[in-house]
């Protein structure tokens, strides 16, 4: 990577669209080949189309993905384990995510503020990347900017999108293919800590 600061690409699963309640299900991350993968259960009912892309659903007090069943943790304990998980890259570190600004920053802001983990979490992150910006303004003229669409067209790949850590393993694929200037990378970057 052309980049001064470790970025570490990661994704979010959750009930729903709306990032001023929707829970987590799930929160991915990668850096190189260090991996982050944990499963919550979600307070708060799977919307249909949630569960109709991530194939999420919860029965009984248990969360199924494709039927079946995953080992969950609270969702304090993922987000301790993610902040532990940031600290072991050397610091600065940047978080990238398809669509960061709009939906996958401001949810994990919010549920890091819920359990009083945003301080903890500054004092490792120094701001996110949106890729989905990025890609946008840098390659222009595509049909489509969506992820899925994008590993097709720049990897000449399909995978399964809508599992968080399938989509960070992809993003830094894909990130890693464009091989972006810190030029074209420092225009796409934000400190925003606000919800």
């Amino acid at each position: 990577m052309s980049y001064d600061k470790t970025i570490v690409f990661f994704d979010l699963e959750t009930t729903g669209l709306d990032t001023g309640v929707c829970d987590l299900i799930q929160l991915s991350a990668i850096s190189g080949n260090s991996v982050f993968n944990a499963y919550t259960l979600p307070r708060r009912p799977i919307s249909s189309s949630a569960a109709e892309v991530t194939g999420c659903t919860v029965k009984d007090g248990q969360l199924f993905v494709r039927g079946t069943p995953v080992r969950t943790v609270p969702v304090s304990d993922a987000l301790t384990s993610f902040i532990a998980f940031l600290r072991s890259f050397r610091r600065p570190v940047l978080l990238a995510a398809h669509n960061a600004r709009l939906f996958d920053a401001p949810v994990l802001i919010r549920v890091l503020q819920q359990f009083h983990l945003l301080q903890e979490f500054q004092q490792v992150v120094t701001g996110f990347l949106d890729t989905f910006l990025l890609s946008k303004n840098v390659y222009r003229g595509l049909g489509s900017y969506s992820q899925g669409n994008l590993v097709r067209h720049f990897l000449g790949e399909t995978y399964d999108a809508h599992n968080a850590e399938e989509d960070a393993r992809m993003l830094q694929k894909l990130f890693n293919a464009w091989n972006p200037g810190s030029r074209d990378i420092s225009r796409f970057i934000y400190r925003t800590y606000q919800v």
